[in-house]
């Protein structure tokens, strides 16, 4: 009988494995992604917190530009973004060269001395840039997965000895380095401001000081890493030129892609990967993800094989049946500007949400398309097709963003009206770009697209300074470092080309801005119509440009109005029993400002 019994449980814990199993590799993003007010932190510019780990010219090397660094020096965090420090001047080239050499040394004691600040604003999820180790600037060239960056962390010269002493292709061997700790510690400081924390997963390419691509370059053909990369041309011993050659990301030389089959990369390499996984998401490995991060945004993840990215899946839910995995994905055709449609990655089997470039795309033609702009009729129809193509539930926590590191920033997109996002905003190519803050008139366009934002069904998204009105054109001017109260920003006055200005640009955190987005997360927080709540058009007016759209859940119900035209109107009855929550500037009961909004709840 107790056999019997034995079996029985036995056969009852397969079945229940087999349907958590099926339940974490299907099923809809977790419900906290649906609460979620993101804030995406580009770590090497966000803060310094300790200048004793700023990087070197040394720690430069195996990224672009290549050629030998001479002089060198870190660069101001108040300086004038533009103007030319002696060390780039003494080179001889110009802005474009010297910005990828620039480093200002932030790192994760900066991100952690800030906590309280994203607390206060309301954020609940944090995006991390990629934090691996890697020479560039932007970390998408990791030399390795299994560590941070240990110029992120307070002894930089003691984590190169870990490094030394462990075999990067045994996790065995791993060792937890002092910029690892710290971002331990990150992570549940987190936790306890009860923040959700995903990083940048980039599984796609590498840097040239990758580990395994540097084991294959020195052992030849017969290496067990050869596979692990495209590589075109083997190095001849016999010769003094390096004919060591491999496939890029783009074709760039600087990030050689791992080679993919018809589900990814080769088993070892995928075995890797699942190591590192573990490490993040487990730490301490047992069994309770708690003192792990919360997901994974993919890189590139469209240039991936979407079966990989569903093991992917597995493996993650796994761990933790509630992280949340969210993919890049988004052009299609760059040129005549369409967007990915990304409904493929979002069936339940693949990624919770994607970045919403759609969502930014279609706010940005409505709001702010000074050609030929979307009518309210126009963008209706957009908005729904999204939440068709997604689902709706699914559209629910997806990445709301209205800009982000591969984009000029939002308030550079308010000010320069007659571009597409992530269009036309490269000074090089285009040196008509304005470069200056935004205006009154502007900021009130800006706050407009912004509520629309934090109204609509989704996840509010906001890139690190967009909340206190950095302004910047593509990249890397979307990369300057956070403005911050306590320092003072030198204004700007040059430009890139080495013409002066004709007006300075005062660089300093608009407070009005901060303090709108702050009661913008503190609205969405009050009402659970505004992250839960269906989503109904009830108003679309084609002349005036009005729109307005009703958001209802159980029995809390939200209206939001907006006025995309240059003109006041007369506010339309929306319903009854609905009171005024808040407006834009010069809104009223009675009347709707030009490029103004209001909200109003039950």
């Amino acid at each position: 009988m107790e056999k019997f019994h034995n079996r029985k449980n036995r056969i009852a814990l397969f079945f229940l494995s087999l349907w958590m199993t099926n339940h974490m590799a299907f099923g809809l993003p977790p419900e906290w992604s649906k609460d979620a007010i993101w804030y995406q932190i580009f770590p090497e510019r966000f803060n310094n917190g300790d200048r004793s780990n700023d990087p070197t010219k040394e720690t430069l090397l195996g990224t672009w530009p290549f050629e030998p660094v001479k002089s060198w020096k870190i660069s101001p965090w108040k300086s004038d973004w533009y103007k030319m420090q002696p060390w780039e001047s003494a080179n001889g080239m110009g802005f474009y060269y010297n910005a990828q050499r620039r480093r200002y040394g932030g790192d994760i004691q900066g991100i952690l001395n800030k906590l309280d600040y994203l607390k206060k604003i309301g954020i609940t999820a944090i995006y991390l840039n990629p934090i691996f180790e890697s020479p560039s600037l932007h970390k998408y060239g990791a030399t390795m997965f299994h560590h941070i960056d240990n110029n992120f962390g307070p002894d930089p010269r003691g984590d190169e000895k870990i490094w030394r002493n462990e075999d990067p292709s045994s996790p065995k061997t791993w060792q937890w380095t002092s910029a690892d700790k710290l971002f331990l510690k990150l992570i549940k400081e987190c936790h306890r401001r009860n923040i959700k924390i995903i990083i940048d997963g980039v599984f796609n390419h590498v840097g040239i000081n990758f580990w395994a691509l540097q084991k294959a370059k020195v052992q030849g053909p017969s290496s067990k890493y050869a596979d692990w990369f495209d590589i075109t041309e083997w190095d001849d011993p016999n010769t003094p030129e390096d004919e060591f050659k491999y496939k890029g990301w783009a074709g760039f030389k600087g990030l050689p892609v791992f080679k993919h089959g018809k589900t990814g990369p080769m088993a070892a390499v995928k075995e890797h990967f699942r190591s590192v996984i573990k490490r993040w998401m487990d730490p301490n490995a047992d069994g309770d993800p708690s003192d792990g991060i919360d997901g994974w945004r993919l890189d590139v993840a469209a240039e991936v094989p979407i079966g990989f990215w569903k093991e992917f899946r597995h493996w993650t839910k796994s761990i933790n049946p509630n992280a949340y995995l969210t993919g890049e994905i988004w052009w299609k055709d760059y040129k005549n500007n369409e967007l990915k449609n990304a409904k493929s990655w979002l069936v339940g089997d693949t990624f919770d949400a994607v970045m919403n470039y759609r969502f930014a795309d279609t706010a940005y033609q409505f709001f702010n398309q000074s050609n030929d702009p979307l009518s309210p009729s126009a963008f209706t129809q957009e908005m729904y097709q999204i939440h068709k193509d997604y689902g709706y539930d699914v559209c629910l926590g997806l990445q709301n963003l209205l800009g982000s590191h591969d984009t000029q920033r939002l308030a550079s997109m308010i000010k320069n009206p007659e571009h597409r996002l992530d269009h036309g905003a490269n000074l090089k190519q285009n040196r008509g770009y304005s470069i200056n803050p935004v205006n009154p008139e502007n900021q009130r366009k800006l706050m407009q697209i912004v509520a629309f934002q934090f109204f609509s069904p989704g996840a509010p998204f906001i890139y690190y300074g967009d909340e206190v009105g950095m302004w910047g054109a593509d990249d890397p001017d979307c990369r300057k470092p956070m403005i911050w109260p306590e320092i003072n920003h030198e204004n700007e006055i040059a430009t890139p080309f080495g013409e002066p200005r004709q007006n300075e640009n005062r660089v300093e955190q608009n407070v009005n801005l901060l303090e709108f987005y702050t009661q913008l997360c503190l609205i969405r927080k009050k009402f659970i119509a505004l992250r839960r709540g269906d989503f109904k058009v009830i108003l679309m007016d084609n002349k005036k440009r009005l729109i307005a759209f009703k958001r209802t859940y159980k029995n809390s119900v939200c209206v939001a109005i907006f006025n995309a035209s240059n003109i006041t109107v007369k506010m339309p009855i929306l319903g009854k029993d609905l009171n005024f929550s808040m407006g834009s500037e010069k809104t009223t009961l009675n009347k709707l400002s030009n490029h103004g909004f209001a909200l109003f709840i039950n």
